[in-house]
């Protein structure tokens, strides 16, 4: 079998190392800058005079993401981060092997025989779609050959995918780029 280099997508954001979803939270945040601020809109008097806006920037890939929903500053700092880890998830790639990448403790952790049980709204969720994503993209976007490398059948890949929209809205839009078909909902 010859060597083929792994594929880059363009349009994503190269970071070395370990990716920045898959950190735990200490980590993360020292590679973020956090400003609170104020958010108008309806919610009332605290929210409109009180800092409890959470704006996060990822400073190695330059996402961002904020939460000024809540009226707690905490709360919107927990709702920001996890919108970090989402985008990083989508956006940000870090280098796998085409062939021959080794799934993380985590993925196996998570994996049920040939199935890849969870819940979008699960913490884990952000790390395991970066994952799959790197594998993804570095096969040319061979959804069928990834899944191969994951153990796990190429529907339940898909699904990880799709419960994300803009993931799954990104891996067509990739497919297409090289001349695969789209994958249906």
């Amino acid at each position: 079998m010859t060597y083929r280099p792994p594929y880059v997508d363009p349009k994503s954001v190269m970071l070395e190392g370990a990716h920045p979803a898959t950190l735990e939270a200490e980590a993360l945040m020292k590679q973020c800058e956090f400003r609170f601020g104020k958010s108008g809109g309806p919610g009332g008097q605290n929210r409109n005079k009180v800092e409890t806006g959470a704006f996060i920037v990822h400073l190695p890939s330059e996402l961002q993401a904020k939460a000024t929903e809540r009226r707690q500053q905490q709360v919107n700092r927990v709702v920001a981060m996890s919108r970090l880890r989402l985008r990083l998830a989508l956006k940000v790639r870090t280098p796998a092997s085409r062939d021959r990448h080794q799934p993380s403790d985590l993925w196996i952790s998570r994996r049920q025989g040939n199935r890849m049980p969870v819940n979008p709204k699960h913490r884990d969720y952000p790390a395991l779609l970066a994952e799959a994503l790197d594998v993804i993209v570095a096969r040319r976007w061979d959804i069928a050959g990834a899944a191969k490398i994951f153990e796990i059948t190429m529907s339940q890949l898909s699904r990880l995918i799709y419960h994300h929209p803009p993931a799954f809205a990104m891996l067509n839009e990739g497919r297409v780029s090289v001349g695969l078909p789209p994958l249906r909902k």
